[in-house]
């Protein structure tokens, strides 16, 4: 045991602590889990994810892996990519959501091989795969550096490691319009575990850090419009950002609803858009 400290949320908690409170986090979450993305990224998560497939690149036939897979939207469409020729494994810490992901890939018809296991001691040979990628997963992760390691070593030469993350510290969550105005009332929005790790200078630092070549690093943006200022107000309050606004006065909220809606103006039809940027990055492995 050591007494090192790493980031949980706004918490400083011990090195060997952390893995099993985000554990926790994601027992109490993974029936909902969908859910909950949706409502956390305004549903952005899912258009993002079409992007990120675009920066992996996994061709027809290839072996790839999932890490933190989540519930197995991503290694769905690495699946896709490679077809039946190809190889999908997916791993993930937490048994219940790599349970939730397995369902749902069975469901719609993909056997994809499932394994609980930390990132940071992969259970594969070296060399074995084509293309590994990691999610939002990646600050979630306690030793980022042994986890990158990892990826690294189970990956051919010349094979792809990518990964992908909301800019959070850039303001790139597709709730940063109302975080942008609990600041300066000196409310503190919801955090993420690591948000550091979302960086793009600090993505770049892990992979080349990892022994990565030829790193790509690319921002992409997404849209979400909503069919009034009340539509995307009443889904952001379902999320865990509504916990927070409803301990406010009623006072309060109305002021940050009203400023809220000055950051989101109106077309014509009375529709608002909502925008949010991630930080995507890959790198080839060469050994």
């Amino acid at each position: 045991m050591t007494d090192k400290q790493v980031d949980f949320g706004y918490q400083r908690v011990r090195e060997e602590e952390k893995a099993s409170r985000v554990g926790a986090v994601f027992d109490g979450v993974a029936g909902r889990y969908d859910l909950m993305n949706d409502l956390m990224s305004l549903g952005l998560h899912r258009y993002w994810k079409r992007f990120a497939m675009a920066v992996a690149r996994p061709r027809a036939g290839e072996r790839a892996l999932d890490v933190a897979t989540g519930s197995g939207d991503l290694a769905a469409a690495l699946a896709r990519a490679v077809g039946p020729g190809g190889e999908v494994w997916a791993t993930d810490i937490n048994h219940r959501m790599l349970a939730r992901g397995r369902d749902r890939l069975l469901d719609e018809g993909r056997v994809v091989p499932a394994v609980q296991c930390d990132a940071e001691r992969l259970p594969f040979p070296a060399g074995h795969f084509d293309c590994v990628t990691v999610g939002f997963g990646l600050r979630n992760m306690t030793r980022k550096e042994a986890a990158l390691a990892e990826m690294a070593r189970v990956l051919r030469p010349g094979g792809t490691m990518a990964a992908y993350a909301w800019d959070m510290l850039g303001g790139g969550f597709p709730l940063e319009p109302i975080f942008a105005e609990l600041r300066p009332m000196n409310i503190a929005p919801p955090k993420a575990p690591s948000e550091d790790a979302s960086r793009m200078e600090t993505m770049r630092a892990l992979w080349r850090d990892a022994g990565a070549t030829d790193i790509e690093t690319r921002v992409i943006t997404v849209n979400r419009t909503f069919a009034s200022f009340d539509e995307f107000w009443s889904i952001a309050m379902t999320s865990s950002v509504g916990t927070v606004i409803g301990k406010m006065s009623a006072t309060d909220v109305e002021g940050l609803k009203s400023r809220v809606r000055e950051r989101l103006p109106a077309d014509a039809a009375g529709r608002v858009t909502g925008a949010a940027h991630a930080n995507a990055i890959k790198g080839r492995v060469a050994k």
